[in-house]
């Protein structure tokens, strides 16, 4: 049975991005980068909201500018299944699957076929699937940024979570880990 895992990147003031829509957080340092390529590396796949999964089609091709790092990043990404949650979307890229209809039948039935973690990004998509009670942990990736205002990490209600760990990755980004309560 897969383990949906919830887990952005955000500013030390909880948001992910800003008012436009911009991730404004200056990229990872390469310590975090490697960090995110094995976690790519170790999921089963990939449930994403419709603006996370436009903003990772970035990956969908390698690209002459990449670094090496970079180029294995893609490469392990485009080797994820991806499911992307979306009412306006018609269509999707490689490797990944669009869901429509009745989410919790869609991941209860996602989570009773696969086997392994599934990597959830999107907040929106994220808050839906904590009110559906579905989400089995939470990843604060914390950087020393603060936004002001923005998209939340919780687009709803912080659900009721007990801590379980934390880890710094890198030279300024701390990981806090919880499970719900």
């Amino acid at each position: 049975m897969a383990r949906l895992v919830y887990g952005m990147m955000q500013s030390l003031d909880g948001y992910v991005d800003d008012v436009g829509g911009n991730l404004v957080i200056p990229g990872p340092d390469e310590e975090v980068f490697v960090h995110f390529l094995e976690q790519v590396r170790s999921v089963a796949g990939c449930l994403y909201g419709r603006r996370i999964y436009e903003t990772m089609r970035y990956w969908d091709e390698e690209r002459p500018e990449y670094t090496d790092l970079e180029s294995e990043f893609g490469e392990a990404l485009r080797s994820k299944p991806k499911w992307v949650v979306s009412r306006t979307l018609d269509s999707v890229g490689p490797n990944a699957t669009l869901v429509k209809g009745d989410l919790g039948t869609f991941v209860r039935r996602l989570k009773d076929e696969v086997e392994g973690d599934i990597d959830v990004a999107g907040p929106v998509l994220a808050g839906s699937l904590t009110e559906l009670g579905l989400i089995d942990e939470y990843r604060l990736y914390l950087r020393p940024y603060v936004l002001g205002s923005g998209k939340p990490y919780f687009a709803r209600a912080r659900p009721p979570l007990r801590f379980v760990g934390v880890d710094r990755i890198g030279p300024e980004t701390v990981r806090l880990t919880y499970v719900p309560a």
